[in-house]
C-alpha cells in the first residue's frame, strides 16, 4: 500500500457521506467538517425545514453540493429513500454516519411501554437500517465505511433516567462490532464513536428543565468530566473526520471514547 501525504489522508473529495440527524448538534458538526474536506454531504433529519436550510449554508460556505433528504430513520421506507436519493444525486454512498437519536428520561419504574419501544426504534433500530441499506450500497461499490454514533453510556451508565438509552447504545455498540467482522470481507470497515457530554441543542434542553432531569444530576454530570467542560460537536466531528480517513485504514470494529476523561474518574 502506498503511503499518502497528510494533506491527501483527509481530503474527501469525491466522495459522498450521509449524516443522520445532520441537521443540529453532533450530526451538523459532522457535516460541516466533511463539507470543508470536499466531501458532497447529505443531511439526512426528520426536521425539514432546519436540514433545508443547513444543506444550503453548507454549499454557500463550502462551495460543494449538498442535498437534504428528510428521514425518520426508524422507517425502513425512508432509509430505502435516502440511500436511493443519495446515490442517484452522487453516483455512490461512500461513508454513512449513523448519527441520529434521541435521549428522552424516564426511571424504569415509571416507563411506559410506549416510551421504551420509541427510544429503541429511532436508536437501535434506525442504525440497523442505515447500516444494512449503506452496506449493501458499498458492497456493490467494493468499499465504504461506517460510523455509529454509540455514547459513554454504552461503555457505563451516567445517570439514572437514562435506562432506555443506555439499553439502545449498548446495542449499537455490540452490533457495530459483528457487522465489521461481518463487512470486514468487502472492504468496509465499521467502527463507532463515544460521545461524552457534549454542548449540543438536546443537552442544553435538559440543562434548562426540557426533561425529567434535576439540576443536581445535571451538575454532578459536569462535575465527574475531569476536563471540567462538556464537548464543542466539532470535537466529535475531528474524530468522525478520521474514522472516516485513510489514516483509520485499520481501524474495524473500534470504539473511540470522546469524552474528556469521565469513564477515567
Amino acid at each position: 500500500m502506498s503511503q499518502k501525504k497528510i494533506g491527501e489522508l483527509f481530503d474527501f473529495t469525491g466522495k459522498t457521506v450521509v449524516v443522520t440527524g445532520g441537521a443540529n448538534g453532533i450530526g451538523y458538526g459532522i457535516a460541516k467538517r466533511f463539507a470543508e474536506a470536499g466531501a458532497n454531504v447529505v443531511i439526512s433529519d426528520i426536521n425539514k425545514e432546519a436540514g433545508e436550510a443547513k444543506a444550503e449554508s453548507l454549499g454557500t460556505e463550502f462551495g460543494g453540493k449538498a442535498l437534504f433528504v428528510k428521514t425518520d430513520v426508524s422507517s425502513e421506507e425512508d432509509v430505502k429513500t435516502l440511500v436511493a436519493k443519495t446515490r442517484e444525486a452522487f453516483g455512490s454512498l461512500d461513508i454513512m454516519i449513523n448519527n441520529a437519536g434521541i435521549f428522552p428520561t424516564s426511571t424504569v419504574l415509571s416507563m411506559e411501554v410506549g416510551f421504551w419501544d420509541k427510544v429503541q426504534a429511532v436508536n437501535g433500530r434506525g442504525v440497523f437500517l442505515g447500516c444494512r441499506e449503506a452496506a449493501k450500497a458499498m458492497i456493490e461499490q467494493g468499499s465504504g465505511t461506517i460510523i455509529n454514533i454509540a455514547s459513554i453510556d454504552a461503555l457505563h451508565p451516567s445517570m439514572v433516567g437514562l435506562a432506555a438509552y443506555d439499553n439502545s447504545k449498548h446495542g449499537v455498540w455490540g452490533f457495530t462490532k459483528n457487522l465489521a467482522l461481518e463487512l470486514a470481507p468487502h472492504k468496509i470497515r465499521v467502527n463507532a464513536i463515544a460521545p461524552g457530554g457534549v454542548s449540543t441543542e438536546g443537552v442544553a434542553a435538559m440543562s434548562e428543565g426540557g426533561a425529567t432531569v434535576s439540576d443536581e444530576q445535571m451538575k454532578a454530570f459536569l462535575n465527574a468530566i475531569p476536563m471540567g467542560r462538556y464537548a464543542e460537536p466539532d470535537e466529535m466531528a475531528t474524530v468522525a473526520l478520521f474514522l472516516a480517513s485513510d489514516a483509520a485504514s485499520y481501524l474495524t470494529g473500534s470504539i473511540i471514547v470522546a469524552d474528556g476523561g469521565s469513564l477515567i474518574a
